[in-house]
């Protein structure tokens, strides 16, 4: 079986060589993962182990750059028959059920004539179809399947629904997405292909002179020898530092990673210009707790409140977020793509720009769709109107806002 699993990854473009995958074999061998439950059975090699550890142990063992993780995330989802399920339900779904044999696209008519389904009856909708389902459907409007109208499956169009097995986002209609992928974290380091975006950002600055005193006060210096008669008195002062405070809350992932090139940008700008940076990460809304590594953000969490806490009211709150997602995930207690949040988004975005009055969102998409993003629309009203869009001129008036 674990031979199938080598062609599975090689075939899915990951540089999987036979050395790493004995040095998996080994390590299976040598008991480096621990056994399952005893009554377990069958007839996979994968048989006796947890699932999540043998997950853990071939990535480390067959994976060498952090860029591959979302790419071998697919390959081990497609290939263990089902994905690991975010809500209370414990049913998988048959890998074969989310076959990719056609890919429906609708005219906007003929979405339209499609019905939407509320928060609460999506959710117990797919609860029901967990229970009753048997089979694989394709091209149908009801069941868990492929190519159709239903909103549960993969490779269809509803308008609104739950994206299972589908590798990307096609029509960002999907208001939960069954997969758990893996993020990397924006490069700072990334060099930028203009200095206008740190010209923009230098608005912000202000300087005082604080600290130690390690620099020569030369026009006191001169004013103070004068006084004294002509003998040398030399005066010293603290440097001058730009003490301007931000804190960063950016979205990562999914939908944003059409943008990943700009936001690095950015983020490489600030940490060159803010002395005082401090920056998170979250996915799509801010919820109650958010991350500083996304290779480890399940394990190292930073809670919201905490974060509100820890920080003066003096900081520039800046998100940085194509605020491209279904309403109800900043609406919607449990509308959170990833996980049940028990209060909904808004209530959280409420709290920090309560808790850090000059604060601004910094948006990615072109300007020219936003009136055609439900979301985004709901975003900016909870921001005050206080959305800008990645551009120079954008910058120029974010710098502009959070220094009056």
């Amino acid at each position: 079986m674990l031979i199938d699993f080598f062609y599975t990854l090689r075939s899915a473009k990951l540089p999987v060589s036979v050395k790493e995958f004995l040095t998996l074999m080994e390590a299976l061998k040598e008991g480096v993962v621990g056994p399952n439950v005893p009554e377990t059975q069958g007839d996979a090699e994968v048989t006796g182990y947890r699932i999540d550890d043998f997950y853990f142990l071939s990535r480390t063992t067959l994976v060498k750059d952090e860029k591959h993780y979302d790419k071998f995330d697919r390959a081990f989802g497609a290939y263990f028959k089902g994905v690991e399920m975010i809500a209370d339900f414990t049913k998988e779904i048959p890998l074969d059920w989310l076959r990719k044999n056609l890919e429906l696209n609708l005219s906007p008519e003929e979405l339209a004539k499609i019905e939407k389904m509320g928060w609460d009856e999506l959710m117990e909708t797919l609860k029901k179809r967990f229970e009753e389902q048997k089979e694989r459907h394709e091209g149908g409007s009801k069941w868990i399947g492929t190519g159709g109208t239903s909103p549960f499956g993969a490779y269809g169009q509803n308008p609104q629904g739950v994206r299972i097995g589908q590798d990307k986002s096609r029509n960002r209609s999907a208001v939960k997405v069954w997969d758990q992928r893996a993020y990397k974290d924006y490069d700072d380091t990334q060099e930028l292909g203009t200095r206008n975006i740190k010209v923009a950002l230098r608005r912000l600055r202000k300087f005082a002179r604080e600290g130690n005193v390690e620099e020569l006060d030369l026009d006191n210096t001169i004013h103070s020898t004068a006084a004294n008669a002509g003998y040398l008195d030399i005066k010293m002062r603290p440097e001058r530092h730009n003490n301007v405070k931000v804190l960063l809350l950016m979205d990562v992932g999914g939908t944003m990673d059409d943008h990943i090139a700009r936001v690095e940008e950015m983020f490489s700008a600030a940490k060159s210009e803010f002395k005082h940076l401090e920056f998170y990460y979250f996915h799509n809304c801010v919820y109650d707790y958010m991350w500083k590594n996304n290779k480890r953000r399940f394990a190292e969490k930073f809670l919201t409140w905490d974060i509100i806490r820890k920080y003066n009211k003096d900081y520039k709150l800046i998100f940085i977020g194509d605020a491209t997602m279904s309403p109800y995930e900043i609406l919607q207690p449990g509308g959170s793509v990833e996980y049940n949040n028990e209060e909904a988004g808004v209530e959280w975005l409420q709290r920090l720009t309560s808790a850090f009055p000059k604060f601004a969102w910094i948006n990615p998409e072109p300007q020219g769709v936003w009136q055609y993003r439900q979301s985004i629309s709901v975003m900016q009203q909870l921001m005050n109107q206080r959305m800008f869009p990645l551009t120079l001129k954008g910058l120029e008036d974010t710098m502009r806002l959070l220094t009056k």
